[in-house]
């Protein structure tokens, strides 16, 4: 893991996003398509807006949610929305967005469904996460029912989860996620750069962003 600080969070958004199109466009100079997995929640919003700026030949990017709440791409607590709002909207209108969630579906049969979308995707280019004071990262929450399943390496690339809350979700599981060569966390805020060193000396089970840890490159700022 290689921790990044910044002296503001302006700093961080602009060299994320650069970290980001950069690994973009190597993944474009190689292959036919692209694929990056962004992140849910308000912190990485600014980098979306950024990262849209970004000179890429988006019509070759795929965008893929880590996870989803299960909820329809137009809810307001929708990751799908959040990113088409702030990334899609903004400039990278020709990228395909491949959501997880599926109308018709409980979040079992929605999950199968989506594995088979983004498994035909993998592996992932570039991946960005975030992480939750609790050291959870897309919805791989320390104790949730279906954590273990989510972390077996031989899990399919979506898998149904429980949140703490109990509320229902889909997430990308960890062996889909470390398909990625690029791989950042974005973290604000001393109370999650406490998590972040408690995570140092845990298990992936006690902190799923332990599983991550090997060529993590971190963005932090206060």
């Amino acid at each position: 893991m290689k921790l990044i600080e910044h002296p503001d969070r302006e700093a961080l958004t602009l060299a994320l996003a650069q970290d980001i199109a950069d690994a973009l466009g190597m993944a474009l100079n190689t292959r036919d398509r692209a694929v990056l997995c962004l992140p849910g929640g308000s912190t990485p919003v600014p980098a979306f807006k950024a990262l849209a700026a970004a000179r890429l030949d988006w019509a070759r990017v795929s965008v893929v949610p880590g996870d989803e709440r299960w909820v329809p791409a137009d809810h307001p607590r929708s990751n799908a929305r959040l990113i088409r709002r702030n990334l899609i909207d903004e400039g990278a209108s020709a990228a395909e967005l491949v959501g997880l969630h599926h109308d018709m579906l409980d979040p079992v049969e929605g999950a199968a469904a989506a594995a088979a979308r983004v498994g035909a995707l993998l592996p992932l280019s570039v991946l960005l996460l975030g992480m939750g004071e609790d050291m959870h990262t897309a919805s791989l929450f320390p104790g949730a029912a279906g954590l273990a399943a989510a972390m077996d390496s031989a899990a399919p690339a979506v898998v149904p989860i429980t949140a703490p809350d109990g509320e229902p979700r889909v997430t990308l599981s960890a062996a889909a996620l470390l398909t990625a060569p690029e791989a950042f966390l974005m973290i604000t805020g001393p109370d999650k750069r406490a998590a972040l060193d408690r995570a140092a000396t845990l298990t992936p089970e006690e902190a799923p962003i332990r599983a991550f840890w090997k060529g993590l490159i971190v963005h932090y700022a206060d």
